[in-house]
């Protein structure tokens, strides 16, 4: 005899998982958002930085510009009025731009 085992509910594909929470679908917009963002300020950051910065959250304060060290985080800083000028002028809303170190407080 083998033992019985309980009965599995049919799996959903995450996708409609996803879009049936609320919560979740906004987290993903907002993940998308800060991807896009990222990939529009992309250009202006020196070819060596570009692989150095990841976008971060994105919230109702502004979003966060990932560095992998406190010298790239200096640069960005910097760089910060014209980053905020590209996306103005791509079309996304002027929000607070923050920069923080990966791993760091």
């Amino acid at each position: 005899m083998s033992p019985v085992t309980p009965a599995t509910p049919p799996s959903q594909p995450i996708r409609q998982a996803l879009d049936r929470c609320e919560p979740l679908t906004r987290l993903t917009q907002r993940l998308r958002e800060s991807t896009e963002r990222l990939e529009a300020v992309r250009p202006l950051l020196p070819l060596p930085m570009r692989g150095l910065v990841r976008s971060g959250p994105l919230d109702a304060e502004g979003w966060t510009i990932l560095a992998d060290n406190g010298a790239v985080a200096a640069k960005l800083r910097h760089m910060v009025p014209a980053l905020q000028q590209r996306l103005e002028s791509a079309g996304w809303p002027a929000v607070l731009i923050r920069v923080k170190v990966l791993g760091g407080a």
